[in-house]
């Protein structure tokens, strides 16, 4: 036996696809009890957009796409796909989801916010759900994301933020007036009320 022969096969699209659409029958994988070995990076990138690639090429199959997301697991600052047998890197641009739509149930501090993301994925935020904003540095354009799961978040769609910002408020929190948003019993703060004067 050569010393190749002995090594593992080589990560693929096909066999993680695979392994999580076995792992995934009864609902989303458990990843966080997971911790296979690292078996390399392989070709797949999440663009900004939410559109996942795989050597270059757009994944064109949603159904692929869900059961990848399923497998998802992110590490400190780095991304993975887990099964039980092997641990793979991927590259994410941004987010790993975009939240492409939300219904709004309710008003004022009673408002509840859900999310939808493009992959399928629904949450309300609130405690468990945070929404964040962040700002570019060099021109203060900003970037919104609600939690979705386990460290993974989404990005919010700019229609979708440009129709969160008609439900905005102003608010005191922690002792000072920012404009924001209610959801599930939280105050999530977007842009200090001072700044859009």
């Amino acid at each position: 036996m050569t010393p190749d022969s002995e090594k593992s096969p080589k990560p693929s699209a096909e066999g993680l696809a695979a392994a999580a659409g076995a792992a995934s029958k009864r609902g989303l994988p458990p990843v966080h009890l997971w911790n296979p070995p690292f078996c390399g990076d392989i070709d797949m990138r999440i663009a900004r957009d939410g559109i996942w690639f795989y050597q270059g090429t757009p994944i064109g199959r949603p159904g692929m796409v869900k059961l990848f997301s399923g497998i998802l697991k992110r590490e400190g600052d780095r991304y993975f796909l887990v099964t039980p047998v092997e641990k793979v890197g991927i590259t994410v641009d941004d987010a790993p989801f975009l939240a492409v739509d939300f219904t709004a149930e309710g008003a004022g501090r009673d408002q509840v916010l859900r999310f939808v993301t493009q992959v399928g994925d629904e949450v309300a935020a609130g405690a468990e759900n945070p929404i964040r904003v962040e700002r570019n540095g060099a021109d203060g354009e900003p970037s919104p994301y609600v939690h979705i799961r386990a460290g993974l978040d989404a990005l919010i769609d700019r229609k979708s933020f440009y129709r969160l910002i008609e439900l905005g408020v102003h608010e005191m929190h922690e002792g000072k007036s920012w404009f924001g948003l209610w959801s599930s019993g939280r105050f999530f703060p977007v842009i200090p009320s001072s700044d859009l004067t």
